[in-house]
């Protein structure tokens, strides 16, 4: 037996085998469909980590004809000692029959040494027609694990149970579809249950993929912080000839300053997918979700803001308010609401909401030249949306494994408000970072850092 520990995925066909090697060994590349047959032949399906594969699962065809290869088992039993040789011996006999390619493209990997992983759907009936397929099997001698997959919405998990401990040494519940990372690791960990050289590595790899979760956990804060370090030192810049900026000019700069900050959120969130290998996936923020709303929209700022008690704690509003200058309220109802000449037009309520303001001004001398620049955006509650909407996203992104083809729906329903699993000290500490971006413009290797350390809790 081959120290690296590989299992071949059986069953009756569309019981959800090919689901469970998507979620066990993070591959995208498994094609799931909800038609039988549609995985034709075998194919290996390595779990890898820096390049080191830990272990192999290989995806098979289901049983077309199980009870005829027994049947033909038994015509050629030579006692239970010779039953694994027999096996080998069917599959080298009808490895070119069309009638049993399915059995032999099945049973292969297990006769060259694969541990067998039993499929079925436990939202379904026992029947009968499975004993046939469960005894080919058991001829193997191979180390054996049932997963009763639940598929639909029945629940014949205790019937199965009862069935499958006569066939298999140990017998798991696992849905393929929705199983977080703390249960694929325990899965993991109960296969080296099945042979005791098994348990060492699979020891190892579970180790390893906890390990692995940790660093992802780490890449991910440090792209949310790269977004909010990059969207609180924006700017956009333009000459002008006027001494005081005009709305005419300011609106243009602004809405470009708008499209940058979303576009670089959009590249934020394909990378965090990235991290995390669902590079293939479709992402559908519908209607439902408040992170398809824009990101300068009221909604956002009242769903993933601080509210004004939090934002005054952490000392945001003073600056803000203290700030003067010449400023523009962002957000598509507060295009007038421009501060010129040290007046704010549209009001100080402004400021608690989503139309909250970036800085316009304009710099150099009449003779040298001027340039009217718009930003970094200023509004004391923008930092805090772009980071509430980051951290759900990266949640559901987190846990989603890699059995599921639907697009990625992000609910915040589904999920906490970030205000409410953060204490004051961090919001002060968060807050401290925010300022020191906003007063620099330019971020460097040591706030990026900073930033990061303090988001990375928030992912746990």
């Amino acid at each position: 037996m081959k120290d690296l520990p590989r299992f071949a995925v059986v069953g009756h066909p569309n019981k959800g085998k090919s689901s469970i090697v998507a979620t066990l060994a993070e591959d995208d590349a498994v094609h799931i469909s909800p038609l039988p047959g549609t995985t034709v032949d075998a194919r290996s399906y390595p779990m890898r980590v820096d390049g080191e594969t830990l272990y192999e699962l290989v995806d098979t065809p289901g049983f077309q004809r199980a009870r005829e290869a027994l049947e033909w088992l038994e015509h050629h039993d030579r006692g239970a000692e010779a039953r694994p040789t027999v096996l080998a011996e069917f599959v080298a006999a009808h490895r070119t029959n069309p009638r049993f390619h399915d059995e032999c493209a099945l049973l292969e990997p297990i006769t060259a040494g694969a541990g067998i992983l039993y499929v079925v759907d436990g939202a379904h009936p026992y029947g009968r027609e499975y004993e046939a397929e469960m005894e080919v099997l058991r001829w193997s001698g191979q180390p054996r694990m049932a997963l009763i997959n639940l598929i639909g919405g029945g629940d014949h998990v205790d019937r199965w149970r009862t069935a499958l401990g006569q066939y298999f040494a140990m017998v798991r519940v696992f849905d393929a579809q929705h199983a977080d990372f703390g249960e694929r690791i325990k899965l993991l960990r109960s296969f080296g249950e099945l042979h005791e050289t098994w348990s060492p590595p699979l020891q190892r790899a579970a180790d390893i993929l906890v390990a692995e979760r940790t660093r992802r956990r780490e890449l991910a804060a440090g792209e949310i912080a790269d977004l909010l370090c990059d969207a609180l030192t924006l700017v956009e810049h333009t000459a002008t000839e006027r001494s005081a900026p005009d709305p005419e000019e300011v609106l243009p700069l602004r809405s470009k300053l708008e499209r940058r900050v979303r576009e670089r959120e959009r590249r934020e969130r394909q990378a965090v997918q990235d991290i995390y290998q669902h590079r293939g996936v479709a992402r559908e923020e519908t209607r439902a979700s408040l992170l398809d709303v824009d990101v300068f929209s009221r909604t956002a700022f009242s769903a993933f803001g601080l509210s004004q008690a939090q934002l005054a704690m952490t000392g945001a509003l003073s600056g803000a308010l203290a700030a003067g200058g010449v400023d523009l309220a962002l957000g598509g109802a507060s295009l007038g609401a421009v501060t010129l000449g040290g007046a704010l037009v549209g009001g100080v309520s402004a400021l608690f909401g989503a139309h909250e303001i970036a800085k316009v001004r304009v710099l150099g001398q009449r003779l040298g030249g001027r340039e009217l620049v718009v930003g970094p955006i200023a509004a004391p509650n923008f930092p805090w949306v772009l980071l509430g909407r980051a951290v759900l996203h990266q949640r559901v992104v987190a846990e989603r494994n890699h059995a599921r083809r639907e697009a990625l729906v992000l609910d915040l329903s589904k999920s906490s408000h970030l205000a409410e699993d953060i204490d004051a000290a961090q919001r002060g500490r968060l807050e401290r970072q925010f300022k020191r971006l906003r007063a620099d413009l330019e971020s460097d290797g040591v706030a990026r850092r900073a930033l990061a350390s303090e988001i990375e809790p928030l992912l746990a």
